[in-house]
């Protein structure tokens, strides 16, 4: 079956979403997800063309920052196969809202060949700031 244009156009656009100095082979822990401060309720959906860049940060956190500043942290409800090795995710959404219902896809590199891997639930979006760990403490 080929990819439909929606789905190559966004596999494309998103390939770029993962962190830059990164290598593949790196694995993830919790320690990579930097901790954060809850901002407000969470959200079944965000929009789409307001998501400036998608960071994965290990098999079950994604945080999707968006233009203007905001960041929202998706917490999968079960681990993802990969997506702590390859770091990157494509989906394939025809509206312009982005629903914890949908299923993100692992992008898997093969031989420098960009293939949809591994399909997985996301979580709800909470609206969240990243916490200041150069912080100095009160004493």
């Amino acid at each position: 079956m080929r990819p439909t244009l929606p789905l190559i156009a966004t596999t494309l656009a998103l390939a770029a979403c993962a962190p830059a100095g990164e290598r593949p082979d790196q694995a993830s822990s919790a320690d990579d997800v930097p901790p954060v401060t809850v901002l407000g309720e969470e959200r079944s959906c965000i929009n789409r063309d307001a998501i400036r860049q998608s960071i994965v940060r290990s098999d079950k956190v994604i945080d999707f920052e968006m233009r203007g500043g905001k960041v929202y942290r998706s917490t999968l409800p079960n681990r993802c196969p990969s997506l702590d090795l390859q770091r990157s995710i494509t989906y394939n959404t025809e509206i312009n809202q982005f629903c914890q219902t949908e299923i993100v896809y692992v992008l898997e590199n093969f031989a420098g060949r960009l293939q949809r891997g591994a399909g997985c639930a996301l979580g709800p979006f909470v609206p969240v700031e990243y916490a200041d760990e150069d912080e100095p403490e009160d004493s």
